[in-house]
């Protein structure tokens, strides 16, 4: 099933977390005017909240809804002509944005650029690695099943918007993109716009991965021994490394061990930072300067690993949820303990998380060479 991740209120001006504040400053100043009492303001903003939550469970079942019809041949033989895209359609009723809050940087001088777009249809995004058939369109089966049945949600997402329009007209604030992301990278969502040309993945956003795999304790342990150097292995682990750090979000705490011949961690942290963007810019920037050298010591690593997990449990500076340790190599043990010893101490402190901490910890290895 492409499992929906949704949101009924996003634009990509504005993510969905900052909207919210922002929504909730300019919502409180309506009410200091509009409301006598703090108890009749807490009802009015308490309603604003769950209106928009019913907003995205309605959302939710209407994908749920038309999943049901994938199969149904009117569903497939009415799809072919019927979807837009970035790159190649021409939106009948496209129009200038209008506000400051809508404007881009896309000229080629600097300055700003109104955006447009067709509140009256949907588009579908698909990312290029899967656009492999004529005119960017995808061949993979369970895509095109993706892009066929999602269509049918357009008349809900239509007047779903509508009634965003009329609602949030009264406070001042405009109505904001619905959108769907399946777990193949197919991507619909209104009003339509041409932004990006099959650049867009929603996999590796983070309100979908928040979504779909919910708050976490990670740690990223990087191979960084001489070998490293060879076949461009080093570009590879960064390329990946800062691939998980742009997908975490302000739910999920993270940490980085870079190890050789011996283990540190980056940024001089000694436990888990919370991944906002701040941090998560000088984390990437650190990974961008990361050299290669020395032997390779993967009991340092994980000692090190585990240091910093056991201060960030012991302060109860946790996420409280699930622990992923993702341990990036090329090679072989060339110094330091071997792999039994390895071994044993990291089943160890698995056993030892859950018995003290009640946590599970996964530890997931990828191998950058046929010798690791």
């Amino acid at each position: 099933m492409s499992a929906p991740v949704l949101s009924a209120r996003k634009s990509r001006f504005y993510p969905t977390a900052v909207l919210l504040i922002v929504f909730a400053i300019d919502f409180s100043t309506f009410l200091c005017s509009a409301a006598d009492t703090d108890k009749e303001k807490e009802i009015a903003f308490q309603a604003i909240l769950q209106r928009m939550e019913q907003k995205v469970l309605a959302l939710r079942d209407e994908f749920e809804r038309v999943y049901q019809f994938r199969c149904d041949t009117n569903t497939l033989d009415q799809c072919g002509r019927n979807n837009y895209n970035d790159c190649y359609s021409s939106y009948p009723d496209a129009e200038c944005a209008a506000g400051d809050e809508y404007f881009e940087i896309k000229c080629e001088n600097g300055e700003t650029c109104p955006a447009s777009w067709d509140i009256k249809r949907t588009k579908v995004t698909i990312p290029d690695s899967l656009s492999l058939g004529p005119d960017g369109n995808p061949t993979d089966p369970e895509i095109i099943e993706s892009v066929c049945y999602t269509r049918l949600s357009d008349p809900f997402l239509l007047d779903n918007y509508e009634d965003d329009e009329n609602f949030w007209s009264q406070y001042g604030l405009p109505a904001s993109w619905t959108y769907f992301g399946a777990h193949n990278g197919m991507f619909r969502m209104l009003p339509a716009s041409r932004e990006e040309c099959y650049g867009y993945d929603p996999r590796r956003r983070p309100w979908f991965v928040a979504a779909s795999s919910g708050p976490k304790d990670l740690v990223l342990v990087l191979d960084t021994s001489g070998s490293m150097n060879d076949y461009g292995r080093l570009d590879l682990l960064k390329e990946a490394a800062i691939t998980v750090i742009e997908t975490l979000s302000v739910a999920d705490k993270v940490a980085i061990v870079t190890f050789s011949t011996d283990a540190s961690v980056l940024n001089g942290q000694n436990m888990l930072i919370r991944a906002t963007k701040e941090n998560k810019d000088k984390l990437i920037d650190t990974v961008n300067q990361i050299n290669a050298n020395g032997s390779t010591n993967f009991h340092a690593a994980f000692t090190e690993t585990f240091s910093l997990l056991d201060l960030t449990f012991q302060n109860e500076s946790t996420t409280g949820c699930n622990v992923a340790v993702l341990f990036m190599t090329d090679g072989k043990i060339t110094t330091g303990p071997g792999h039994e010893e390895v071994i044993e101490l990291v089943n160890t402190k698995v056993k030892e998380y859950k018995t003290d901490y009640d946590r599970t910890m996964t530890v997931f290895s990828f191998s950058l060479g046929r010798d690791a």
